[in-house]
This record gives structure tokens, sequence and C-alpha cells, in this order.
């Protein structure tokens, strides 16, 4: 089984046409917004946190901003800008060494185009391709793809030393990201496990940009993290307390020792403890900084 079978046709691919459109200072890193092409007549700003003093390439890491119902949040909160402290994991990674990325997903941010830039506008984006026989998720991946396309293109990255981290609506997309782009060779799923079986309740229910028709008839998360690549490692971190987490220790004893599970005594939070794990984590899997 390949997603690809159920995610409809790709997205056109175009030039990335890449430029930088400010730079600071941070301190340890600098963080640059930059803006690429993800198709005709649609581009995406994203930061990038690049480590001061690189004397070779180095590991990079794509950040997938939380959900929680802010439309008007995304890339910045990843970063330390605005929203909560414990989720400005790309800037924490930066300041230990990697290049961080950080977009705005589809519906977030400067990609929130409702008219207080604040609502939720992914069901349109869902059901206006739907119809014409396409997913927001195929979307959704092929952002992620074009993103790594850009940061891999830049010479202080090594393009083989990829990962991903994401919590929430990020941990999710932590799941189904490597399955579609090998290049990500250690993935972290942060409170964002919840498999299809455990999802058709009205306090969970199923997140728009994961309405795959037909997939989950006869397939569910442990057939996606089985189609990864043999050398790609996946942590998923858990909380016994939190609705998404339900399921990590069923996809654990499904997958054996395809997923690391860190298993922890808290609701929907990412907590410090929780990102060092994470951090430990990529640094093993990628090497040094």
């Amino acid at each position: 089984m390949t997603i690809e079978a159920f995610l409809g046709p790709p997205p056109a691919k175009v030039d990335l046409d890449g430029t930088c459109l400010e730079r600071i200072d941070c301190g340890r890193y600098t963080r640059e917004k930059v803006s690429y092409a993800v198709g005709p007549q649609e581009r995406v700003s994203a930061y990038v946190c690049v480590p001061h003093g690189l004397d070779r390439p180095a590991p990079a890491v794509f950040c997938h901003h939380q959900h929680a119902s802010r439309f008007d949040l995304g890339k910045s909160e990843v970063v330390g800008l605005a929203g909560d402290p414990d989720q400005a994991y790309a800037a924490e990674l930066a300041d230990r060494g990697f290049v961080t990325i950080a977009p705005d997903a589809i519906g977030f941010e400067e990609r929130n185009w409702s008219p207080d830039g604040a609502s939720n506008v992914s069901w349109f984006e869902l059901s206006t391709r739907l119809v014409r026989g396409r997913t927001l998720l195929a979307s959704c991946l092929h952002d992620i793809s074009t993103a790594l396309d850009y940061v891999t293109s830049r010479p202080d990255v090594d393009p083989s030393r990829i990962g991903f981290l994401g919590h929430s609506y990020g941990g999710r997309m932590a799941l189904w990201a490597p399955a579609h782009d090998p290049r990500i060779i250690a993935s972290v799923s942060n409170c964002g496990c919840i498999p299809f079986r455990h999802s058709y309740s009205h306090d969970t229910g199923v997140q728009a940009e994961f309405v795959l028709p037909g997939f989950a008839a006869e397939h569910d998360l442990e057939d996606v993290i089985a189609g990864y690549d043999d050398r790609t490692a996946l942590l998923i971190s858990a909380g016994t307390e939190d609705k998404w987490s339900r399921g990590a220790e069923e996809l654990q004893r499904a997958l054996g020792n395809r997923v690391e599970l860190a298993l922890y005594e808290a609701g929907h939070v990412f907590t410090a403890a929780m990102r060092e794990r994470a951090y430990e984590f990529l640094r093993a899997r990628l090497g040094p900084t």
C-alpha cells in the first residue's frame, strides 16, 4: 500500500524562485524570512533559522506548527515570535545547531484568506479539492516537499540529514510526511498520533487535512508508517491524558522497533522535558551539528 493511491493527483511542481525577505540576528542564530513558489501564482513564506558559526553543512529540521484553532498563527509561533513559548521548537533547535524551516500550512497565518485573518477556511480548502478529485492532504504534503526542496538547495544544509518535528497538527503531519518524502530520515510526532479508528467520536473527529476518501476502510496509521524507507526513524511522543494521543501504545506494539515511544503523564502539551527528548532523538539520528 502507498498513500499516493489515495491522495489523488499531485499539485504541479514549479520553479522555486526563492528569495530572502528579511534577515534578523537572534543571538546564536540568524532568522531569515524567505519566500518561494509552491504552485503557479502561489507563493509561501517561511522562517529559516540558521545557527551562527557553521563550518560545514548542518542537518535541517522541518518544524510544523500546531493547529489549536488559531488560524492567525503558524510559522511565527514555532520561531517564538507569537503564541505559546512551549511551541517555539524551531528556535530552540536552531540554538542547538540545527537549521530549521517553518512555513505556514494552508489556511494559517499569512495563508489565511478569511476577512478577519483568523477564521477556519480548511473545510473550503478541502471541499473545493474533493469535488475535483483531489485532496487537501496531497496539497499539504506537496508543500512540505517543496519546503524541503528549498532548504536542501541551500549551501548551509546537508541534504542527506533531514528531520521533521511537530506538535498536534504538526504531530500528525510528522507521521504522514516521511511516507511521502523519503528524504526525511528522522521524525518526531508529539501529541498527534491518534489513528482513524479512534477518531470517530465527537471529542476528536477527523481533521479536514486528513480526509482521505476510502483510506480508512481497510487502512490506518500503521500502514502509513510501515511504508517508510528502511532508514527512517520515528519517535512518537504522547500524553497519557491527551485525546489526540489515543492509540500510541497500539501503534508501537504493531510496529515494534519501527517506532520509539515516549509516554508522559500529561495532556495535550509539549513540555520542556518532552522537547528535550525530541531534540536528543533528532541529534542521535541526524548526526552532529
